[in-house]
């Protein structure tokens, strides 16, 4: 029996390469694994080269799924793969999605001193700001403590002219009265509090109405106005049902006629749309949550997260409709996430032989004949022959 370490090479010349040879800290190495054989190896290590040991179907399966060109690699394949290794795997993804979301609202736990409604207030600014304004919206949400909010959580119109003026949107001049007001109101407050406007600009371009920041912004003042201590509510929530009720906001009645300050438009309420609460749950409720009972180790928290998951209708996008096209289901937020998680970090990636569906491809008792994969079948038995 041996003790020591193994060392791994593409070829025997990268020992030299690197030094080794003049390394102490390599003296203990009791095995050389290379992948191309050396005509005659140089050293008195024990050697063995994997080239010729590994089946030319399998490399030639691998080389498939690293220069395919469909929306995942193992496309032609996903449907091979069992329902029993996805419901474990799917399991995974989702844990790691929520880890690391989890570990971004810990940083912030950091940058704000363990001020969990602060953090959240940070988080759902930048959700409101969806994909486009998402740094613009969290710069607001930082240049404006909720030690300041709070003082004018009262007037919802105060709360507007604050986020409206940080975001640079009241410096012009309005014949409408309502924006007039709301910009008089932001000069006395920069004044007030020494604020001025964050630097990053909001966009409206190519952006549905529904979007605009002006009207995101409304909503999320109104959101400030409607619920005080945000965190401890959600929090203590019990249900789905009543994160909706806590998010599901509408903005104050000068927006029923307006998605653009001083233009006017047809009359409608402009209340946060179901989808738009789904998002802020999951992108920002969910993650922090989850956080918080990590960090303080109380697990029922994490248990109420994985209920809300499987409650929260699936997430619509261009990548959960690439996995449906295939075939994969996408029942519910559960599902959607650990398929977001599965194409950004492992499929985009290539990390194929990481990915619990790659590696069951790969295996021979799961591989039909007649296929490049099912040639990996016959080759392995008659090697385990």
């Amino acid at each position: 029996m041996l003790v020591g370490n193994i060392e791994l090479h593409l070829e025997e010349g990268d020992w030299y390469k690197h030094s080794h040879s003049h390394d102490p800290n390599y003296r203990n190495i009791i095995l050389h694994v290379l992948w191309e054989s050396p005509p005659q190896t140089q050293l008195s290590l024990p050697t063995i080269a994997l080239k010729e040991k590994v089946p030319k179907v399998l490399l030639q399966r691998y080389l498939e799924l690293m220069h395919s060109r469909s929306f995942v690699p193992c496309a032609n394949s996903l449907h091979l793969v069992t329902e029993l290794t996805w419901k474990g795997w799917k399991e995974r993804l989702l844990a790691e999605r929520l880890i690391r979301k989890s570990m971004v609202a810990e940083r912030y736990l950091f940058e704000s001193n363990q001020h969990w409604e602060e953090v959240l207030w940070w988080m759902l600014a930048r959700n409101f700001g969806i994909q486009v304004n998402a740094d613009a919206f969290e710069s607001i949400a930082r240049s404006l403590s909720l030690t300041i909010l709070a003082r004018h959580r009262n007037h919802v119109y105060q709360l507007e002219a604050l986020l409206l003026g940080q975001a640079g949107l009241l410096d012009q001049d309005f014949s409408d009265p309502y924006p007039q007001m709301l910009r008089d109101e932001y000069k006395f407050f920069q004044i007030k509090y020494g604020i001025e406007p964050v630097r990053e600009q909001v966009h409206f371009l190519r952006m549905r109405p529904g979007n605009f920041p002006t009207l995101r912004l409304a909503q999320l003042a109104m959101l400030l106005h409607s619920t005080p201590f945000l965190f401890s509510q959600l929090k203590e929530a019990e249900s789905v049902q009543r994160l909706y009720r806590l998010l599901k906001v509408t903005a104050s009645d000068y927006w029923d006629h307006h998605y653009i300050l001083g233009e006017e438009a047809p009359c409608r309420k402009k209340t946060l749309g179901n989808q738009m609460v789904e998002t802020i749950i999951i992108n920002a409720v969910i993650p922090l949550l989850f956080a918080y009972g990590h960090l303080r180790q109380e697990q029922q928290y994490k248990d109420k997260v994985l209920q809300w998951m499987e409650q929260l209708m699936p997430e619509k996008n261009a990548i959960t409709s690439g996995w449906t096209a295939l075939g994969m289901e996408n029942r519910n937020a559960w599902d959607s996430q650990a398929l977001l998680e599965l194409k950004k970090s492992y499929c985009d990636a290539r990390r194929c032989l990481e990915c619990a569906a790659g590696n069951s491809l790969l295996k021979p008792n799961q591989l039909p004949a007649g296929t490049v994969a099912g040639q990996l079948n016959t080759t392995f038995t008659a090697m385990s022959g």
